[in-house]
């Protein structure tokens, strides 16, 4: 089975595409795909999306697996799905029975970067989590240089 990668560290076989069934990664052959999703790694080898998905309940991490796939192979899409948040920097927001999941990307050339996630009550993203997802997004780009 082949693991989760991110641009530094990845592996690919030729002609396969990965396609993100939370929990396992399934390869796939799919021309319709547009973006591969990778879950944001830190210098120690953690995916905190990765984690936070985990401690979901099982139909919330449908939901938010279901959006992130309809983004997959949909990029570029807007709203009601997919915001900018600003330059390099978008969220996917999934409507969930306690709130709103937000997922925040970056994308990369084909590669989709799930950098931050967490369920917001309130309308404008809360500074912290946007603090969190730009300094994951500045470690992604400097470590792909």
């Amino acid at each position: 089975m082949m693991k989760a990668m991110n641009r530094s560290h990845g592996n690919r076989r030729a002609g396969l595409d990965i396609c993100i069934n939370f929990g396992t990664v399934l390869a796939v052959e799919d021309t319709a795909l547009r973006l591969v999703v990778h879950f944001f790694r830190t210098g120690s080898g953690m995916e905190p999306v990765r984690k936070w998905l985990q401690e979901l309940p099982p139909p919330c991490k449908k939901a938010i697996g279901e959006d992130i796939k309809t983004v997959q192979f949909g990029w570029p899409l807007g709203m009601p799905l997919v915001e900018k948040i600003e330059p390099g920097l978008w969220e996917v927001r999934t409507r969930l029975k306690d709130g709103i999941a937000r997922i925040l990307f970056t994308v990369d050339g084909p590669h989709m970067i799930l950098l931050h996630g967490f369920i917001k009550k309130s309308r404008r993203i809360p500074l912290q989590e946007l603090e969190t997802a730009r300094a994951r997004n500045h470690h992604y780009q400097e470590a792909a240089r």
